[in-house]
């Protein structure tokens, strides 16, 4: 059984890191599975999985994954495997369009990790969209709101959706090692208290809303800001605009997460809609309180476990912290139920799903 997992880069982001997580498990079970990258730039992920994992990291190019002309790169590859498993778009779309032209034999799968995108909402979109998920022998839905969302949304392909929740490292996170504090910044004293998002910096991640809950909370209070992307700089000058940049760090593209994790006071995710995200998984493993917007994809998962605040409400979000900080019975209380909370999301669970999946396509497909 020859198995891919074709992405468009692996740059920063959850699917990135799923794959970056997974694919040398695969190993264990005497399955080596190659990827594909759209744009292999050579970025911390990308070193990462070249150093851990056996199998071939095969790059089409080094530009735009946007690039129509990745479809004839891709035709190239199929026919060397019984299945691909695709992770986002635009490759979602392109992976189909190759098949269709190459007219190779190789199964589809399709992670969908978002409970929402901006084809969803768009009337035009949806005959593309039927054609494009009806390519795929099967759509993998990180959480059983999402497989909702698209049950309803194309009930024609109903049969192809089914859930396997994302996981993460649950003890290589719980036994990561602290950071000291001091080492993180100039400006960062020991005794501070320190707040965390890990999260690709895009208009999703809503970085905004927990730099102005900084203004209304105590000047021992700073946050630490992990990850890349389009909406960095308009963060940075934020965090500048509003005279916070003693107390707001920015530290790109870490490979040191659960070092950091354990290093801060409170974890924190602002997003404005999630599927099953492992930087909740793995901030809630961290043995750390975890904050999170009240939004789907993250309403389930937190709830009753977590500490829950209106999407985009500085105000609200600075209150929490401020309580999680005042009564040490309410902090410890918190953290001890957001790690009871992860420990249903291992990466093992997750991968054996997986394997599952691949054994009973191939088995389709010899017959």
């Amino acid at each position: 059984m020859k198995i891919a997992h074709l992405i468009n880069s692996l740059a920063t982001g959850g699917a990135e890191r799923l794959v970056l997580d997974t694919v040398p498990l695969c190993q264990g079970y005497g399955i080596t599975t190659d990827v594909i990258v759209a744009n292999g730039k050579n970025y911390p992920f990308m070193q990462e999985l070249k150093a851990s994992h056996k199998g071939k990291v095969i790059s089409l190019s080094e530009g735009s994954v946007y690039n129509p002309l990745l479809v004839f790169k891709i035709m190239r590859h199929l026919r060397n495997y019984d299945i691909v498993h695709v992770h986002l778009f635009p490759v979602q779309y392109f992976a189909v369009v190759a098949q269709w032209l190459s007219r190779a034999k190789v199964k589809l799968v399709f992670t969908e990790h978002n409970t929402s995108n901006r084809r969803l909402n768009k009337w035009y979109f949806k005959a593309i969209e039927k054609l494009i998920y009806g390519a795929y022998s099967s759509v993998v839905c990180i959480t059983n709101e999402i497989k909702l969302i698209y049950e309803n949304y194309l009930p024609n392909h109903k049969k192809k959706f089914l859930l396997i929740e994302n996981g993460v490292n649950i003890s290589a996170i719980q036994k990561a090692i602290p950071i000291e504090k001091l080492s993180l910044g100039k400006s960062i004293l020991e005794t501070d208290v320190l707040l965390i998002q890990v999260a690709a910096f895009r208009e999703q991640k809503d970085q905004a809303t927990l730099i102005k809950s900084i203004v209304l909370l105590p000047q021992e209070i700073k946050l630490l800001l992990v990850g890349e992307g389009a909406t960095k700089n308009s963060c940075m000058q934020l965090v500048n605009d509003l005279g916070l940049s003693s107390r707001v760090f920015f530290l790109g593209v870490r490979m040191d997460v659960p070092q950091l994790l354990k290093t801060a006071d409170i974890v924190v995710l602002s997003s404005k809609h999630e599927g099953l995200s492992l930087s909740s998984i793995e901030g809630m493993a961290s043995g750390k309180p975890f904050l999170a917007s009240r939004v789907p994809g993250l309403s389930d998962l937190v709830e009753n476990a977590g500490v829950l605040f209106e999407c985009g409400n500085e105000k609200k979000l600075a209150r929490c912290i401020q309580e999680l900080i005042d009564d040490p019975i309410h902090y410890r209380k918190v953290a001890q139920a957001c790690q009871e909370r992860a420990e249903g999301y291992t990466i093992e669970k997750m991968v054996a799903a997986h394997i599952e999946l691949y054994k009973k396509l191939f088995n389709d497909k010899q017959n």
